[in-house]
């Protein structure tokens, strides 16, 4: 009996650091799509009035090549009609580190309008993101975009944060295998602390401040 006890206790230990991830893509499966190439994945995107397009880096003023992705996603949903703004959100935490700014001259060397384009300086996480474009921004309904391996936990945050919120996940992560792999890796453990912040501790951002009305201006007619 002992030893049948503790092969459960083991099967248990093994399997709950999984439980987290499976939240998230249990959660977020109805309100997610990729970005697959030849196949018309726009079609399931709802139109929202707009895009939240998730930091990934930047080296310099250059942005990384998973952030350009999802940059790009962005333009296309812009240019489609999906979404009427982009408001771009990352980490300017230091100084000679903007990624806001980056991904900012990135659209408009994209063509996308400066006016539709919001800055949102304090994004250093996926849930701080999330709940600034709620309370700084006043989103309520959103697109978020992100690479494959992030989409459940970003769709789930921001659902939680309440956001009416669908996901589009680029899907080219067979151009950086290794990149991806470490990146997808770390979902475990993030996944556990989306958990906890969206969930258990309803965490506060590290920084919120005043409402901001760029967004609305954005969508102004």
């Amino acid at each position: 009996m002992d030893r049948r006890r503790g092969f459960q206790a083991l099967i248990a230990l093994s399997v709950l650091p999984l439980a987290p991830m499976t939240w998230a893509w249990l959660s977020s499966g109805a309100h997610r799509v990729i970005a697959e190439p030849r196949t018309p994945w726009m079609a399931s995107v709802p139109s929202m009035p707009a895009a939240l397009v998730l930091g990934a880096g930047v080296r310099g003023r250059t942005p990384t090549p998973m952030l350009r992705a999802r940059l790009d996603l962005g333009a296309s949903l812009y240019r489609a009609g999906k979404v009427r703004a982009l408001l771009v959100s990352g980490d300017n935490s230091r100084a000679g580190y903007d990624e806001p700014s980056v991904m900012r001259d990135y659209l408009l060397a994209k063509g996308i309008p400066a006016g539709k384009i919001v800055l949102d300086y304090a994004g250093f996480d996926t849930w701080d993101s999330c709940v600034r474009a709620r309370e700084i921004f006043g989103a309520s309904r959103l697109v978020v975009v992100t690479q494959v391996f992030h989409l459940p936990r970003a769709v789930t945050l921001c659902r939680a944060a309440g956001i009416d919120a669908f996901g589009v996940g680029d899907d080219s992560s067979r151009d950086w295998p290794l990149e991806s792999a470490e990146y997808a890796a770390r979902e475990i453990p993030a996944a556990a602390k989306a958990l906890l912040d969206g969930v258990v501790l309803r965490s506060r951002p590290r920084f919120l401040g005043p409402r901001e009305r760029g967004l609305d201006r954005a969508l102004a007619p």
